[in-house]
C-alpha cells in the first residue's frame, strides 16, 4: 500500500475515548476509541473490487500482495495509523437504544486520492468498546452479502458506500441465524467497505442525549467544514443548511430505493448515512413481488414498520431525530419543522415524476396520478415481479393491443392462471388508459424505450441469487461471486449470456432461510 495518501482528519481533530483497553463500556465525551482488529488466523483473499482498489489509490499489481491481505484481514497495521471504532446512539425499532458505536466495525484511516477524501473499514474484525454482549465477528453469508450488495447499489445508480475486499478469516464464528435456539459454527469472513466517512444520525443524538454540546457544536462544524464546503453564513444559518442537506440526500436516496424496489430492512438511525448513502447492508432484499407492505427482516414481521412502502415516512422520522439533536445549537423550531415538512411533500413531486418515467411518460398530465393509483392496485391483485414487469413495459408500442401488452409483461405473472376473470379485466382497463396516455407522448417507441431502460434495471441482486452464491462459496467455489459481481456491473444492459439471471424467485426459494427473510445476523 506504497501510494495510499493517509489523512487521518477524524481521529486528529476530535475527541478520542482516553480509555485505550478493549474491554466493553460506556464510552463519555468522546466521538471514538482506539482499537485494534482481532488478527485473523488464516486470512485468505475471496474477491477485490479492482475499481475501488484504483479509486482509493491502489495499484493493481499489489492486490494479490501480502500487504493487501494482511491489511484488509486485520492481521497487521499500516504504519502511521491507529484503526478506531466510533462512539455513536441511536433509535432502532423507534425506540432509543442509548449508546450503540461500531461493534462490528473497524476503521482503519481515511486516505486522501484525486482530491477526494475515504475511509477504509473493516467489518467483522473483531470486538470493540462497543460490541456489548457480541464478539464483532462476521461469518460468510452476511458478508458476501454485503460485499456484492454494496457494488450492486453503486452500479444501479444508488448512493452507497462500497467494497473493496472480501477476506475469509479461517476461524469459525458461532451464530443462531433464526435466533431459535440453535446457534451453530459458520466460517468467518470480513468485508472492507469504503466511504466518504461513516457518520451517522445517531453520532449527534449521542451527544445531545448526553448534554455535550461543544461536543456536538464542534462535530456539526466538523463535518461542515470537511463534507459540506459549500455551506456559508452565520453559525446558526449554517447548522440549518448542514440539516437541509442531510435531508435533502436523504431524499434523492430514498427515491433511488424506490426506483429499483430495495428495501433496507433496517432503518434505525444509527443506519442512517449523512451523506445520503445506503450503510449497513444486514436484511435488506429486493422486492420480487410488487408489495408495498413487504419487509425483508424477521425482526420486524410483526409491526412491519421498514417495510418498502414505509420507507421515505422512516426517513422523515429519522431526520425528526436529527433535528432533535441539533436544536440545542439552532434553539428554534420553526425552520427545523419546515425542513421536515417539505421532505415528504418534495418526495411526493419527485415520486411521481420518478413513477412516470418508470412508465415511460415524460411530460406531465392532469390524469396522472389516476394511472400511478391504478398501476399500484392491480400489481397486486396477483403476485407481480417487480423489476421484471416495469423492465418489459419498455417493450410496448403505441399500436399495441391490450391483449398484446399483457403477453408482453406475462412473463412477470408468478401465477398466470390467476390473470383472469376481474383480474385480467383490471390489467385490461390499465393497459387500455396507459397506451392511449403513451400515444400522447412525442417520443418514438425506441427512444421512449430507451430512456426506460436506463431507468428499470434488468438485473438486481435477489436474495436466492446471493443465497446460491454464498452456498458455493461455503463450499470453497467462489465463481459464483465472480459471475453475480461481473453481472451486477452493468445492471441495466441486456447482458445476453447472463439470460438466466432476468427470472422471477425460483419456487424453492419462497421460503427458504436467506431467500425470502432475514434476520438482524444476516
Amino acid at each position: 500500500m506504497k501510494n495510499l495518501k493517509i489523512n487521518n482528519r477524524f481521529t486528529a481533530e476530535l475527541p478520542a475515548d482516553p480509555n485505550e483497553t478493549n474491554e466493553v463500556r460506556q464510552v463519555s465525551k468522546a466521538l471514538f476509541s482506539y482499537v485494534n482488529p482481532t488478527k485473523p488466523s488464516n486470512p485468505k483473499l475471496i474477491h477485490v473490487s479492482k475499481e475501488v482498489a484504483e479509486l482509493v489509490g491502489i495499484a493493481e499489481d499489489e492486490i494479490q500482495s501480502d500487504a493487501f491481505l494482511n491489511v484488509f484481514s486485520g492481521k497487521e497495521i499500516l504504519p502511521e495509523t491507529r484503526p478506531y471504532a466510533m462512539c455513536y446512539a441511536g433509535h432502532q425499532f423507534g425506540n432509543w437504544a442509548g449508546q450503540l458505536g461500531d461493534g462490528r466495525a473497524i476503521n482503519l484511516n481515511e486516505v486522501e486520492h484525486n482530491n477526494d477524501f475515504f475511509t477504509l473499514q473493516l467489518k467483522g474484525a473483531g470486538k470493540t468498546p462497543y460490541s456489548r454482549t457480541a464478539d464483532g465477528l462476521a461469518v460468510l453469508r452476511s458478508s458476501v452479502r454485503e460485499y456484492l450488495c454494496a457494488e450492486a447499489m453503486y452500479h444501479l445508480g444508488v448512493p452507497t458506500t462500497r467494497s473493496l475486499s472480501l477476506m475469509l478469516s479461517g476461524d469459525d464464528v458461532l451464530r443462531d441465524i433464526l435466533y431459535n435456539g440453535n446457534p451453530a459454527y459458520e466460517k468467518g469472513a470480513i468485508v472492507c467497505r469504503v466511504a466518504p466517512s461513516f457518520i451517522r444520525f445517531g453520532s449527534f443524538e449521542m451527544l445531545t442525549a448526553r448534554n455535550e454540546l461543544k461536543n456536538l457544536k464542534d462535530f456539526v462544524e466538523y463535518n461542515i467544514k470537511h463534507y459540506f464546503p459549500e455551506i456559508k453564513g452565520e453559525p446558526k444559518e449554517q447548522y440549518l443548511q448542514f440539516f437541509k442537506t442531510v435531508a435533502d440526500k436523504t431524499r434523492e436516496m430514498i427515491l433511488h430505493w424506490q426506483r429499483v424496489g430495495f428495501v433496507h430492512g433496517v432503518m434505525n438511525t444509527d443506519n442512517m448515512s449523512v451523506h445520503g448513502i445506503t450503510i449497513d447492508y444486514g436484511p435488506y432484499g429486493w422486492l420480487e413481488n410488487y408489495d408495498p407492505n413487504w419487509t425483508p427482516n424477521t425482526t420486524d414481521s410483526q409491526n412491519r414498520r421498514y417495510r418498502f412502502g414505509n420507507q421515505p415516512q422512516i426517513a422523515q422520522w429519522n431526520l425528526y431525530q436529527l433535528a432533535n439533536a441539533l436544536y440545542p445549537l439552532i434553539n428554534e423550531a420553526e425552520p427545523l419543522e419546515k425542513i421536515l415538512e417539505s421532505f415528504i411533500t418534495d418526495f411526493e413531486s419527485d415520486y411521481k415524476t420518478l413513477f412516470l418515467s418508470k412508465l415511460g411518460i415524460f411530460t406531465l398530465s392532469k390524469n396522472d396520478d389516476k394511472i400511478i393509483n391504478a398501476l399500484e392496485t392491480v400489481l397486486q391483485l396477483s403476485e407481480t415481479d417487480m423489476t421484471i414487469f416495469f423492465r418489459n413495459l419498455s417493450t410496448i408500442q403505441k399500436t399495441d393491443s391490450i391483449e398484446n401488452a399483457i403477453e408482453k409483461i406475462k412473463y412477470s405473472f408468478y401465477i398466470p392462471e390467476e390473470i383472469s376473470g376481474d383480474i385480467l379485466d383490471s390489467w385490461k382497463k390499465w393497459f387500455n388508459v396507459y397506451i392511449e396516455r403513451l400515444k400522447t407522448e412525442a417520443l418514438s417507441d425506441e427512444k421512449r424505450s430507451e430512456k426506460m431502460n436506463v431507468i428499470n434495471p434488468k438485473y438486481v441482486l435477489r436474495n436466492y441469487m446471493s443465497q446460491l452464491a454464498i452456498d458455493a462459496a461455503d463450499e470453497g467455489d467462489y465463481s459464483l461471486i465472480d459471475e453475480l459481481y461481473l453481472l451486477l456491473q452493468k445492471p441495466y444492459d441486456q447482458q445476453p449470456e447472463y439470460e438466466k439471471w432476468f427470472a422471477k424467485r425460483p419456487d424453492w426459494a419462497r421460503s427458504k432461510v436467506g431467500c425470502s427473510m432475514l434476520s438482524c445476523s444476516s
